[in-house]
């Protein structure tokens, strides 16, 4: 099949859960022999080359707020029109309004929504409106929609009674790592607390501070990620930072392995998920991730992971309090979570979910 992927900032994966499930779902494609193209924006793909057999197709965007992903998935679709693809694929909901044009020149199409974008407290009132205004053609634009978690399929059924597919996102199982890149940073070994993701108000971290700061344990807390055209919230963070609470940029690689194998303790305090990748990639470590109960969340974890109500500060402290003090405690969810993601969740089973449904879709 001849299949392009539209909405992701590109790949290799630096930062983002869309672009992450993009190279990884797409390398696998090409792996067994499908001709894949990745739309990929000048300033997050640097590279020209193919990479891992996909062939990376880099355009302009007008690169503020809210232009950049238009902007970009405008030219992209244009493009697309005269290269004859078999499948277009769209990723998220802003990208699904152009998902009907290449289906006028005989592509079949398909949008992945990963989560309820205009529920993001990043967006204003307007944003926030027009990005509602996308579930609709999400649903009823492309030849299929698919959607991360069965949360997603629910709120959709419910809402334009269509049937979405589910296919989730997945994780790779990792080999752990000593820390080693990251001693710079005078950290131990099962001495913090670890949150990874976008700095960005719905993912939480704010809450976890204030928990943290209440307890003043003997672990430090360690924040990984970067903003999303949130440097208001990232500098509010930032004013928490100390000896104690260490702020990193987006880590990737063999170092991020090294912050997930080495953390006594991954929270996920998030207040807005589609399926969270880097929940995912922390029980594929082996830790054990305390999280919110949101109902994305608990459809991933179930018992395998301690939860605490969603922006419940004192929920949050009483849970870090027990966890912290009961590490037999932790490491039997450990054990459970790490299995959790061996029979449910991988990159493998997802490429070959996504491969079965391209394949309905162009026998129809």
């Amino acid at each position: 099949m001849k299949i392009a992927m539209i909405g992701q900032k590109g790949i290799p994966a630096t930062y983002g859960g869309i672009e992450r499930h993009v190279e990884e779902v797409g390398t696998r494609l090409a792996a067994r022999g499908h001709q894949v193209s990745v739309y990929c924006r000048l300033y997050y793909t640097r590279t020209k080359e193919k990479y891992h057999g996909v062939r990376l197709i880099r355009l302009p965007s007008v690169r503020t707020k809210h232009l950049d992903t238009a902007s970009h998935c405008a030219l992209a679709t244009l493009d697309s029109l005269f290269r004859k693809y078999d499948i277009v694929h769209f990723h998220a909901l802003g990208p699904s309004m152009f998902s009907f044009l290449p289906r006028l020149v005989g592509a079949k199409t398909l949008v992945t929504v990963h989560g309820l974008d205009w529920q993001r407290e990043k967006w204003g009132k307007f944003a926030s409106w027009v990005l509602r205004r996308c579930e609709y053609p999400a649903v009823k634009f492309p030849s299929r929609t698919v959607v991360v978690s069965r949360t997603l399929q629910d709120y959709f059924r419910a809402k334009y009674g269509k049937d979405t597919v589910v296919i989730p996102n997945g994780t790779n199982m990792p080999t752990p790592r000593p820390l080693s890149k990251l001693r710079k940073m005078n950290l131990e070994p099962g001495k913090y607390i670890l949150f990874v993701g976008r700095l960005v108000p719905e993912k939480g971290c704010h809450f976890l501070v204030e928990a943290y700061e209440r307890i003043d344990p003997d672990l430090k807390l360690v924040i990984a990620g970067g903003s999303s055209f949130s440097s208001e919230y990232v500098d509010g963070l930032k004013k928490h930072a100390s000896d104690k609470v260490v702020l990193l940029d987006y880590v990737y690689g063999e170092a991020l392995d090294e912050l997930w194998s080495n953390a006594y303790l991954v929270v996920q305090p998030s207040t807005l998920e589609g399926l969270s990748i880097s929940l995912l990639e922390a029980l594929s470590h082996g830790r054990c991730v305390l999280v919110s109960d949101i109902p994305e969340n608990m459809e991933v974890v179930e018992d395998c992971a301690p939860t605490f109500r969603s922006k419940d500060v004192d929920d949050l402290t009483d849970r870090l309090r027990v966890l912290i003090s009961s590490p037999d405690l932790v490491a039997g969810y450990e054990e459970k979570g790490r299995h959790l993601i061996l029979t449910r969740f991988t990159w493998d089973g997802v490429t070959s979910s996504l491969e079965k449904l391209y394949l309905e879709l162009l026998s129809d």
